[in-house]
């Protein structure tokens, strides 16, 4: 204890926590990652979420707690499709203590479209990704749209066309107490939600109690606008590297992104940082990188 009161003055105490046991030093680091700076303790939670879509989950979510995540961020598509493993990921959440948020799909589907059928088939995707994730998800993430040819002719019926389909998700998500996340995209202009005032603007156009906005920093390094977001209020977090000219999901220190300046921008910030990589391997290099910075 007189150890810990030492440290705990310095404030360069690193404490890491899981299952009610504690443990000092990086090698051993679980779940949550308790942070003593200047007397005040603040915690940091890392989720992993992979891109090869056409791999089988399983063959790694179970490892995910070993190497350091307390949570597993489900993109509702190809072989991770929630309806076709509902019941191996609920195996998931009864032997371990993984925290689960899903993604909701987004392939050849478009939230904005002006294009009816597309549009409803669009929300009937989405809407089931919350309604058979509810029991074990926290939070769904969501694309805001893109401006097809046609939309973009008329953008004022494509942005009603996003504000009511986000409605009738936020309304689906409270039935199972979940948020609705808008993420950040890249710099392709017909994407929406590319600026921190046009995801501000949305949010409050749905004027709904669970709606909030995921902070991509590698999307907003392709904007050059990570200091703009790091001064907005998020509810969900995706970490990922790049040089800033494509959406390249380089583990985190392998392109230009200033991940210190990032840290530090988020030490007010309480939620989940989600690390999208392309295989386990690079989430699990990344996720040291990251805990350098903290």
């Amino acid at each position: 204890m007189e150890k810990i009161t030492e440290y705990f003055q310095s404030g360069t105490l690193k404490i890491y926590f899981s299952n009610l046991v504690i443990f000092s030093g990086i090698d051993n680091h679980k779940d949550i990652v308790f942070i003593i700076t200047g007397g005040k303790v603040r915690s940091m939670k890392f989720g992993f979420s992979s891109l090869a879509l056409t791999d089988d989950p399983f063959q790694w979510a179970y490892r995910l707690e070993d190497i350091g995540f307390s949570g597993w961020e489900i993109v509702d598509e190809g072989r991770h499709r929630i309806e076709n493993i509902k019941r191996e990921i609920e195996e998931v959440c009864e032997s371990t203590n993984l925290i689960i948020s899903v993604h909701a799909p987004f392939s050849d589907l478009n939230l904005a479209s002006v294009n009816q059928p597309i549009w409803e088939e669009t929300i009937r995707q989405m809407s089931a990704c919350v309604e058979n994730s509810g029991d074990f998800a926290d939070i769904c993430v969501v694309h805001p749209g893109i401006l097809s040819p046609l939309g973009a002719q008329i953008p004022e019926k494509a942005w009603e066309q996003m504000i009511f389909g986000l409605r009738k998700l936020c309304d689906i998500a409270e039935e199972y107490g979940m948020m609705i996340g808008v993420e950040n995209m890249i710099n392709i202009e017909p994407l929406l939600g590319r600026f921190p005032d046009e995801l501000l603007g949305i949010v409050e156009t749905v004027d709904r109690d669970n709606i909030g906005i995921v902070f991509d920093v590698g999307h907003a390094n392709t904007m050059n606008v990570i200091d703009e977001f790091l001064e907005v209020d998020v509810v969900h977090v995706h970490v990922h590297d790049n040089f800033g000219e494509k959406d390249e999901h380089l583990p985190p220190g392998h392109g230009n992104i200033e991940w210190k300046e990032v840290m530090d921008g988020l030490k007010r910030y309480n939620g989940r940082i989600v690390i999208e990589a392309r295989n386990l391997d690079e989430g699990e290099e990344g996720l040291k990188y990251l805990l350098k910075w903290i």
